[in-house]
């Protein structure tokens, strides 16, 4: 699906958050070593299916090939959902209130490991209940600048373990949310979230809370 989006400012709902604390991050691979840098991501084909690889830092262009991502929204103990601002340095809609977290599986990685990982590299939580909740999502959207997104993105819901401590490269500013209190921003206000989370939003429609509606079909 089409889109372009212009870049919004800030929710005004949403900009009382916490900030980030500054603090040195560790990649996976040991100390010392960033962050990601080496990443790839899968390129799909039309059918979707993996077609090859490509470096997760330089795969966002004005022709940006389809590639393979996921989308998660998670919840607190009292059903609210963790909000995000993006960081001002990010290459793709920078300081735009979004979902909790975004990401792309490595090659031969599954999913539900790299919702984990980037969970806890991005915001530093752990997770339970971590459910697919939008199988089959897909969008491509246009930022303001030309920069497109182009992503098979698989949506999931899980409960979060305490609060966020974010990486301040990633999260600028974060809030806990009423699941409604969203979905009516997304509706009002579509101009002002990520094109992505909107077109969830849309996508759930207006189901139940979605991790209270995963657990009763897991159940």
């Amino acid at each position: 699906m089409g889109r372009d989006a212009r870049r919004p400012r800030p929710v005004a709902a949403f900009t009382t958050s916490t900030p980030p604390k500054a603090r040195p991050r560790v990649s996976p691979q040991g100390p010392g070593t960033a962050v990601d840098v080496d990443d790839q991501v899968v390129l799909l084909d039309a059918d979707r299916r993996p077609c090859g690889t490509a470096p997760r830092l330089a795969v966002h262009g004005l022709d940006t090939p389809l590639h393979l991502a996921f989308s998660s929204y998670l919840f607190n103990a009292a059903g609210r959902l963790l909000v995000t601002r993006r960081a001002l340095g990010k290459r793709t809609w920078p300081g735009v209130w979004t979902n909790s977290c975004c990401g792309h599986p490595r090659p031969g990685e599954d999913i539900t490991v790299a919702v984990e990982r980037r969970v806890e590299q991005e915001l530093r939580l752990a997770l339970t209940d971590l459910h697919l909740a939008l199988p089959d999502f897909a969008y491509r959207a246009t930022a303001a600048d030309g920069l497109v997104e182009n992503e098979v993105c698989p949506v999931y819901v899980a409960r979060a373990v305490g609060d966020p401590d974010p990486d301040p490269a990633e999260v600028v500013e974060w809030r806990w949310v009423e699941w409604e209190s969203y979905r009516q921003a997304a509706l009002a206000a579509p101009w002002t979230l990520s094109p992505w989370s909107v077109d969830q939003m849309t996508a759930f429609g207006r189901a139940a809370h979605p991790l209270t509606a995963a657990l009763g079909a897991a159940g």
